[in-house]
């Protein structure tokens, strides 16, 4: 949504806060709080990728990992619910 303020003319204050009936400063303010989040965002990244390397190079499944802590996420009842359509759709293929 964005923030209006209203100035004859559009004019600007002694800071330069307000451009085209935006409030720049919280503008600029709003964009650099994003662009901090996404640096912490990519650093944390980062490290989540080592700690799957390490667990690679420990000998175990990373593709289980990832499912196990997927699985942690939901909450138990929609992991029952999920096990057992996936026994009844198994049993219907013969699996």
């Amino acid at each position: 949504m964005l923030q209006r303020v209203s100035f004859p003319d559009d004019a600007q204050d002694d800071q330069g806060a307000v451009a085209g009936g935006i409030a720049a400063d919280r503008l600029r303010s709003i964009i650099e709080r994003v662009e901090r989040l996404e640096e912490e965002r990519k650093a944390l990244s980062g490290d989540i990728r080592d700690i799957f390397a390490e667990a690679r190079s420990a000998g175990f499944d990373v593709k289980v990992i990832r499912t196990i802590i997927r699985l942690r996420k939901q909450e138990p009842a929609e992991v029952e619910a999920q096990e057992t359509l996936l026994q009844i759709y198994r049993r219907a293929l013969g699996m």
